[in-house]
């Protein structure tokens, strides 16, 4: 295996240089942001936990690494702009795709103009990525806690796609849509920043919506009335999973948002005039509790996992 520095060659080779003051190469990157505030964001993915080589190329690893911190930015409405990367190798490790890693992310970070300006290289048993990645806003962020009763609850794209990839994935299949849902997530950076001018309060779907609608509500101090028929689902994942399994579904990387009543009209058409696919799924309340109605409009019992709803017979939230 080559030497730790032609390795961090190898792998810088696969980004554009990066206009900043100081880049890769010193003991810390210089950068020079504009008069608007920060957002800065961490997240790994670990061989064997996020993925298994045998089923993960490596450009596919490189891909989701970065995915899943600019899903975090997109959530806050912030506009990406820098990142640095560890990488922690085996041994083992072929040099080749160490590069191919590398393209994988260096294509998602020049499609969304986000540049890596620094980073460490380690040896370890298992394959892992961490990067931490930040973003800059010229508006306030959206956050998890300034939803109202009555905000309208949006959810873009399709829901369970990443499970069924996954599923698909342990059953020895390689193609197909949900499959590369799974592998390659596709941050809506672009839908975030759009949302900033009408959300009371989101963020990204990467835990399932079921659970992560549930840290939504606890901040905000919410209720939710859940239309189950109401779920963005693909064909495939309403036949293999059906809404209930798509609702604890996770990684899907979509935005769930909650839009006040009187700006759900044009934040609906904004999304359209902007190619961004959104669905209203239900309806936040005062009333600080779980209400999930199936097509017939039955109360149904919300799905394991959400553990903010799970204290009493009536799925009452914790007061925090």
């Amino acid at each position: 295996m080559p030497g730790e520095f032609d390795l961090i060659q190898r792998f810088l080779a696969c980004f554009p240089k990066a206009r900043v003051p100081v880049g890769p190469g010193d003991d810390c990157a210089v950068l020079a942001p504009s008069k608007g505030a920060l957002c800065v964001t961490t997240d790994a993915v670990v061989e064997d936990v996020h993925f298994t080589r045998a089923t993960f190329s490596p450009g596919d690893i490189g891909h989701k690494a970065l995915a899943v911190n600019l899903s975090d930015l997109a959530a806050m409405g912030a506009t990406p702009r820098w990142f640095v990367c560890a990488l922690a190798l085996p041994k083992d490790f072929p040099a080749r795709h160490l590069s191919a890693l590398g393209r994988g992310m260096a294509a998602l970070a020049t499609a969304h103009r986000i540049a890596l300006v620094g980073g460490n290289f380690t040896s370890a048993r298992e394959l892992s990525v961490t990067l931490t990645a930040t973003g800059e806003l010229s508006h306030p962020p959206i956050t998890r806690a300034g939803a109202r009763p009555g905000d309208r609850l949006y959810v873009s794209g399709t829901l369970g796609d990443a499970r069924l990839g996954l599923t698909q994935l342990q059953a020895g299949l390689r193609r197909g849509s949900a499959v590369r849902r799974q592998r390659r997530p596709e941050p809506r950076v672009a839908l975030g920043r759009l949302a900033a001018r009408f959300a009371s309060a989101g963020l990204d779907v990467s835990d399932g919506l079921a659970q992560d609608l549930g840290h939504l509500c606890a901040a905000s101090k919410v209720g939710v009335a859940l239309e189950l028929e109401r779920l963005p689902l693909s064909p495939a994942v309403r036949a293999a999973l059906g809404p209930e399994g798509a609702l604890k579904g996770g990684e899907d990387y979509e935005l769930l948002l909650a839009i006040p009543p009187s700006k759900a009209p044009a934040f609906e058409r904004a999304c359209a005039r902007a190619g961004e696919a959104v669905t209203a799924i239900g309806v936040l309340t005062r009333e600080r509790e779980w209400a999930l109605k199936d097509g017939s409009g039955r109360l149904l019992t919300p799905p394991g996992g959400f553990d903010h709803f799970a204290r009493s017979s009536r799925q009452i939230l914790a007061d925090d």
